[in-house]
């Protein structure tokens, strides 16, 4: 898969080059990345011109007139994408490329027919894997404005298995590639997919409430890096008030990584901090914003520490619930190190799907989780 991908990322950077050379002599349009037509889905830093993201599954719309669709970029590591055109996101993208270096050109979209199109651009990989800068967008036609965001939005908070950590490996022997991880195929991305609503992730891999994996970075974790504009920056904090959108939902994910390697966190300072992160997303989103909260399999444990903390918490419209050894199995819903495969992460879905439904008055419907 790593060669296939690779070579797939050279063909494209060939194919921009000799794109911007041939159409030198037609006008080419430049939009600045910060337009106001342009929507960005996730948490951005807007700097003149430029819009700068790390974390997991941000994802923007471009509208436009005409054939071609080019963006001009920048990339601090090796950032992997989901690319669909004139098309919904789904489980199967259009393209899947890299971008690992910086002022890179890259075609989205050409050879359209007449008239408006739009593209949807989904960075797959998380933070850790590098900061991506949009600096412009090249047209033949003019950018319009984007179709609007959906009535719906959903924010997920958690750890690797929000973002997508192994999703398109075909063994849960294989390690960790970049290329596998694909938080497109995660139980947030169906969820999401399933009520047709927007959604944002803030996770990354290894990170627990009190404790992360196997006691890594112990004093910051993930109620900490909650409060970040990017993954990797503990500066740059967040104001959700100046946000382009609210969510309606909020998903926690978080407490694997607490109980791994068979260590635990003392209750006390898994409950303070877990509270610390409730408060901070009702101060964020309003009181009466509804918060799941999910115990994966990974301890007996770790449903009563969050069982606990909600209670303690006092706060109304959060819920609790478990997800069971038996929700998947493990061997075909596994991918790389033990993490849950595409088919993994529909079966956790499946089981949250009806607690949203009843929090939210969302309805569900007969039709299939992908």
């Amino acid at each position: 898969m790593r060669k296939t991908f690779c070579i797939f990322m050279a063909v494209l950077g060939l194919a921009s080059s000799a794109d911007l050379s041939a159409k030198k002599a037609k006008e080419i349009i430049e939009t600045p990345a910060s337009d106001s037509r342009i929507e960005y889905t996730g948490r951005t830093l807007v700097s003149g011109d430029e819009v700068a993201y790390d974390w997991s599954g941000v994802y923007f719309r471009v509208k436009f007139n005409g054939p071609y669709l080019a963006m001009k970029c920048s990339d601090t590591k090796n950032c992997w994408f989901n690319l669909w055109v004139d098309k919904e996101m789904s489980p199967k993208a259009d393209k899947v490329f890299m971008v690992g270096a910086t002022d890179t050109l890259v075609v989205l979209a050409e050879g359209l027919g007449k008239g408006e199109h739009e593209v949807i651009l989904q960075k797959r990989t998380e933070g850790e894997q590098g900061r991506f800068t949009v600096h412009k967008f090249l047209t033949e036609g003019e950018v319009l404005q984007a179709q609007g965001r959906k009535e719906r939005h959903i924010e997920f908070i958690g750890d690797s298995y929000t973002c997508g950590y192994g999703t398109e490996s075909g063994d849960k022997n294989d390690p960790f590639l970049a290329e596998t991880e694909n938080c497109n195929l995660t139980y947030a991305a169906i969820t999401a997919r399933y009520f047709g609503a927007d959604f944002n992730l803030v996770s990354h891999s290894g990170q627990g409430i009190a404790r992360n994996y196997d006691n890594f970075g112990p004093g910051y974790h993930m109620p900490h890096r909650y409060t970040q504009t990017f993954n990797t920056d503990k500066e740059t904090l967040w104001d959700a008030s100046k946000a382009a959108y609210t969510p309606d939902m909020v998903v926690i994910y978080l407490g694997t990584n607490d109980f791994s390697t068979s260590q635990q966190p003392s209750e006390l300072s898994f409950r303070n901090n877990y509270i610390t992160l409730l408060k901070k997303i009702k101060e964020n989103y309003g009181a009466d914003t509804p918060i799941l909260c999910m115990a994966s399999p990974a301890d007996p444990y770790l449903y009563d520490y969050i069982r606990n903390a909600v209670v303690v918490s006092g706060l109304t419209n959060v819920a609790y619930m478990a997800v069971s050894n038996q929700a998947h199995n493990y061997e075909d819903d596994l991918g790389a190190s033990w993490h849950p495969n595409y088919q993994g992460h529909i079966k956790v879905a499946s089981c949250m799907i009806p607690y949203i439904s009843t929090l939210t008055g969302w309805k569900m419907e007969e039709k299939a989780y992908k």
